[in-house]
């Protein structure tokens, strides 16, 4: 300090500690290492010192990408060639017999003969699409079938559900019958031969002979043609006739002695005689019992539907009057009556003028 305060002139930076050149050194490099890190201009600046002229930046060229292709995980080892078994290289394909040859070839004449027939029908006109189909008998019995049926195709699609049921039922009566036909022989050979036991039998195979048909031509045929027609006449005849049906399995249900069926009552008392006997026909009544059962069940859905269709009792009294004027046996039966009275009377006539001349 005294030397500043002593010589005006002297330089003012002779006495600053932070010029000694040692100093002055290590912090000029260090400012010059720091502005080199992060001075983004300084590659360009080189550049234009050294050319005189600013050049564009070329980029590196870059190496071809390989097609990029979907992961697909290798397995790290082959899987092994499949090769059949001993027991498959022992069996081999199987060869058709003779026989098997024999009945496909017989099979293949009939379909031949069949279409033949149908070719001939087509060709003289006489073919029927609509050609009896139930019940299916086979072609060698003497007996053909008696009706067409064929639900699919008849009946409308909102009541096809309800006239299969109905059909299943009536099956599921019939094979209910013959259980109890068979029942009843095993009843009448396992306790004896009575009177009522006779009865019995002789009433069981009785049911078993006329109710399936009968059955079948008077409640369920004319459910069919009510769907299929929307005929308010066949309702009112399935209606009376179905609720006979189902009086009728109430009273097999029940099963009263000598009446044929193996119902309740009756299937209690051989029970107490032969509990294997007995365990069967109160399954059998128990069947019964179902049936009734579904047969009320069923007869509430059909008049329910029934009320749906619009049928009425006028209606079905003017089909009963067209059906029966349009009738050519009750026509042929109105026209000889009518003859037949015609001549009476002509005859008449004549004898009383013969009498009144005499």
């Amino acid at each position: 300090m005294s030397d500043y305060d002593s010589n005006p002139f002297a330089d003012p930076e002779a006495g600053n500690p932070f010029q000694d050149p040692s100093v002055t050194q290590v912090t000029g490099a260090a400012q010059q290492n720091f502005t080199e890190e992060f001075n983004p201009f300084a590659e360009q600046g080189r550049t234009t010192a050294a050319g005189g002229k600013t050049n564009p930046v070329v980029p590196p060229p870059q190496k071809p990408q390989p097609a990029q292709q979907p992961a697909v995980m290798r397995p790290t080892e082959e899987p092994p060639a499949y090769s059949p078994s001993a027991a498959q290289q022992a069996q081999g394909p199987a060869v058709p017999t003779n026989e098997d040859l024999m009945k496909r070839q017989e099979e293949l004449e009939r379909k031949a003969a069949e279409l033949q027939r149908k070719e001939r029908e087509m060709a003289a006109g006489t073919y029927n699409a609509r050609a009896n189909n139930w019940p299916p008998l086979p072609s060698w019995c003497p007996v053909g079938p008696c009706f067409y049926q064929d639900i699919s195709v008849d009946i409308p699609l909102e009541f096809q559900r309800t006239v299969k049921m109905m059909y299943y039922l009536w099956m599921f009566h019939v094979v209910t019958l013959l259980l109890n036909l068979l029942m009843m022989i095993a009843n009448v050979a396992a306790l004896g031969v009575d009177l009522t036991a006779g009865i019995g039998l002789g009433m069981a195979i009785l049911f078993t002979l006329l109710f399936p048909p009968c059955s079948f031509c008077c409640w369920f045929r004319p459910l069919y043609k009510a769907f299929r027609s929307d005929s308010s006449f066949n309702f009112f005849v399935f209606f009376f006739i179905f609720f006979f049906q189902f009086v009728v399995h109430i009273i097999q249900a029940v099963g009263i002695s000598g009446w044929g069926t193996c119902g309740w009552i009756n299937g209690i008392t051989a029970v107490t005689q032969n509990p294997g006997v007995g365990a069967i026909m109160l399954i059998i009544a128990a069947f019964f019992t179902i049936s009734a059962v579904l047969s009320i069940i069923f007869l509430k859905k059909v008049h329910s539907l029934y009320r749906t269709t619009g049928a009425s009792f006028e209606k079905a009294q003017a089909e009963f009057t067209e059906g029966v004027v349009a009738n050519r046996g009750v026509q042929q039966a109105a026209g000889q009556f009518g003859a037949a009275a015609a001549k009476g009377a002509a005859r008449g006539a004549m004898s009383g003028a013969s009498g009144n001349q005499m």
